[in-house]
């Protein structure tokens, strides 16, 4: 009997140990890692938060359905960079290296993605912008590029903006204010050339410093010219510096935005003022909405308290990224690994994914690594602090 109960025991142990070693193989699954490398601190703190949050619902709900390659999950690391380059590129490097993360999201400053750009094909793990528009990021001359955007692209801003400023206000005598970064220089170059495709000539091109307290005079050199509508390139702090600066000069002069002014605290330096200002985006959360847009509206209402449309940080950062992240997703599964140079190849051949901006089909190729196109743009403005679409009241 005593023989018996002993053999039990050893039986039962030996089926808790079998147990244990299956629930452990199964938790043995290491996560996948993926990173955001953005402003979350400073005057463009809210661009890198929205990109944040567009992140983390896609991920949830890739978790939710099982997660990737028979049941990894996906893991986000985030690194402020307080739109440094410098910072960038040791948070880049970290994230590669140290969290080997085998796709890395970009934020907001262009500056800070193009000097990223080389240690991304050094380490040979892609890069996905969510918002910083240099044309220079994603065409760049290498190959393999490890390059990626789903975002704006300058070159197709510069020629949205063109066509608004002439066909749409009428106007044939622009004048540019932009900032003196290479984010400016790409946004010079690309506008200079749609002016003059579209038969306008700019009367000037005035340039501003990170900082700068002031533009007056900048723009006082505009309005001598006869400039007829201002076209910036500015992010919140100095965008806010340009409108104030507008109206100290008693300048009533129509004025449209790339939309850096839409990652930072612009309504709040602005006031009233914010108003007067035309800016693109790539999406909006206002209007009738797919069942992908009701889908991730519920989400961030969810996790983080947002009431409406109105409250929804940033909206281009938000819905970029979220589209982002899924892509890399599909990526990653089409992969069959977690491997940096597996995924970038497979980004370059997905199929169809019916995503929150669009349906995309075959988003990226070795030719073409952007993923929106200006058919993706949609003009906006600010409403007592919020962003809408210009045809809402």
């Amino acid at each position: 009997m005593r023989r018996v109960t002993w053999l039990g025991l050893a039986l039962l142990t030996l089926c808790l140990l079998g147990t244990q070693a299956t629930v452990g193989f199964t938790q043995a699954k290491p996560p996948i890692t993926v990173a955001l490398v953005a402003a979350m601190s400073g005057g463009s703190a809210l661009s890198g938060e929205a990109i944040k949050r567009g992140l983390s619902v896609a991920i949830d709900e890739i978790n939710a359905r099982g997660g990737l390659l028979s049941g990894r999950t996906l893991e986000l690391v985030v690194r402020d960079e307080e739109g440094n380059p410098s910072k960038g590129v040791t948070g880049a490097r970290d994230v590669i290296e140290r969290e080997k993360a085998v796709a890395v999201f970009g934020g907001l400053h262009s500056p800070v993605g193009l000097a990223m750009l080389p240690v991304f094909h050094e380490l040979k793990v892609p890069y996905v912008g969510t918002w910083a528009a240099a044309t220079a990021i994603t065409r760049n001359g290498r190959s393999p590029n490890f390059m990626f955007r789903v975002s704006a692209n300058d070159d197709i801003v510069d020629h949205f903006l063109a066509k608004h400023v002439i066909e749409k206000l009428g106007k044939r005598k622009p004048g540019v204010i932009l900032e003196n970064t290479p984010w400016g220089a790409s946004n010079q170059e690309g506008l200079t050339k749609w002016f003059d495709r579209l038969g306008a000539r700019p009367v000037g091109f005035e340039k501003f410093n990170w900082g700068d307290p002031d533009m007056s005079p900048q723009l006082l050199r505009l309005r001598q010219g006869g400039a007829d509508a201002i076209v910036m390139i500015a992010n919140a702090p100095e965008g806010a510096q340009v409108v104030k600066s507008r109206a100290k000069i008693g300048w009533d002069v129509s004025t449209v935005s790339h939309w850096g002014i839409s990652g930072g605290r612009f309504p709040e330096l602005t006031g009233e003022l914010s108003e007067s200002v035309v800016f693109v985006q790539t999406y909006s959360f206002f209007g009738k909405q797919s069942d992908v847009g009701e889908r991730v509206i519920a989400a961030l209402k969810a996790r983080f308290a947002v009431k409406g449309p109105e409250d929804i940080l940033a909206p281009v950062g938000t819905a970029n990224a979220y589209d982002a992240m899924h892509l890399v997703a599909l990526a990653i599964e089409q992969a069959g690994a977690a491997d940096g140079s597996k995924v970038r190849d497979a980004l370059e051949n997905l199929g169809e994914h019916r995503g929150l901006i669009k349906t995309y089909r075959r988003p990226f190729t070795p030719e073409e690594h952007d993923a929106l196109t200006e058919n993706d743009y949609i003009l906006v403005t600010w409403r007592q602090g919020k962003i809408v679409p210009v045809t809402m009241k």
